[in-house]
């Protein structure tokens, strides 16, 4: 597709983490500004401190506070604060937080107002980012509801391995109590609509995991494979969807099986993410899917044991960052598709005759 290059957003996250190096790191490249047109969401000050700890990358960029005069051509740097900031990497700081914040919520106000085509977020930390004016366990609830949408869907993906959660950053003694009917067929409902139009597959596979040891064995170790994940799937069928289920999660994994689906379903956190970033090895992507915009990250937190020292990995990072253009990309086609169905019937038609001819 001709399409041109879209406009990212990318967040810069806890300041005293690894998120500028990571931003610093990938955007070294400028082959990057062939796909895509960064505008990182920071202070000059902040990149320029980490700048001066990764001498051997070549990052530069030009200031702006004006989103509609951005340079195609070049890395932007939108400037979300002038004010001196205190940044000792590695170190749990307010200050760390609470300009990851402003960084994360000038993005998502560009994002809300089309400035921006989509969003990269470096990561934060969850707790200490906290305060009146952000009181969210992550990304997702925030832009759910800043997007003013009734559902969600967390979803971890590298290549053609996806992993979807039903309940996210909760306490394992409390996941029982959140899984309803009601709220496994709305996951699968918006995991069926991503797969379509944000990854191109019309009739997606998705398995969905049980929530206890070996999916209940029918009831003996558990109820909720009985009374709630079964009906749940039962009703997904019924809206059309290929949905297969409940699976043992430890044997589901172990023996590879997510490899004939496009799409896991899992009860809760750790059992989707452990296994997956097991096997994503460092290059898995975190994708909200249900959004009526396209928001990626790397699938780490962050690693206040590294920052500052030159040793974070931005593998996942530039991933997050492909799969973020991608998205945006297969968005449009599949719009595009859908536009006018009488007249991609009408054109059908027309090469169906002249190929017919061509036969005569």
């Amino acid at each position: 597709m001709n399409t041109p290059k879209p406009i990212i957003g990318i967040s810069c996250g806890d300041l005293n983490g690894i998120g500028i190096e990571l931003i610093i790191k990938t955007f070294s490249d400028s082959r990057l500004l062939d796909h895509c047109t960064p505008v990182v969401f920071a202070s000059a000050k902040a990149i320029n401190f980490y700048r001066k700890t990764l001498p051997e990358y070549n990052f530069n960029y030009a200031s702006t506070k004006e989103l509609n005069r951005i340079n195609p051509k070049q890395i932007n740097l939108f400037s979300c604060w002038e004010e001196d900031t205190d940044i000792t990497p590695g170190q749990l700081t307010p200050v760390g937080g609470r300009y990851a914040a402003i960084s994360l919520q000038s993005a998502v106000a560009a994002l809300k107002q089309g400035q921006i085509d989509g969003l990269l977020t470096a990561p934060f930390h969850k707790k200490n980012i906290q305060s009146a004016e952000f009181s969210f366990t992550g990304h997702t609830p925030y832009l759910q509801q800043i997007f003013g949408v009734n559902d969600v869907v967390m979803l971890l993906c590298s290549g053609d391995f996806r992993v979807g959660l039903v309940t996210e950053h909760v306490p394992v003694g409390e996941v029982a109590a959140k899984l309803t009917k009601e709220k496994i067929v709305s996951k699968l409902m918006l995991l069926h609509q991503s797969l379509q139009k944000d990854f191109g597959i019309d009739k997606p596979r998705i398995a969905v995991l049980g929530l206890n040891p070996h999916a209940g064995d029918e009831g003996l170790i558990g109820k909720e494979e009985e009374t709630l994940i079964r009906p749940a799937i039962k009703e997904a069928k019924n809206h059309n969807m290929l949905v297969v289920g409940p699976y043992s999660a430890d044997a589901f994994f172990a023996r590879r099986s997510f490899e004939q689906f496009d799409a896991v379903l899992a009860m809760y956190h750790d059992q989707g993410l452990i296994p997956f970033k097991t096997l994503a090895s460092g290059e898995g992507v975190n994708y909200t899917a249900g959004l009526p915009v396209v928001r990626t990250s790397p699938d780490h937190g962050v690693a206040f044991d590294i920052a500052g020292k030159n040793k974070a990995d931005n593998s996942s990072f530039l991933l997050a960052l492909f799969e973020c253009i991608d998205i945006i990309n297969r968005r449009k086609g599949y719009a595009e598709n859908r536009k006018n169905p009488l007249r991609k019937a009408s054109r059908a038609m027309l090469a169906n005759a002249k190929d017919e001819a061509i036969e005569e």
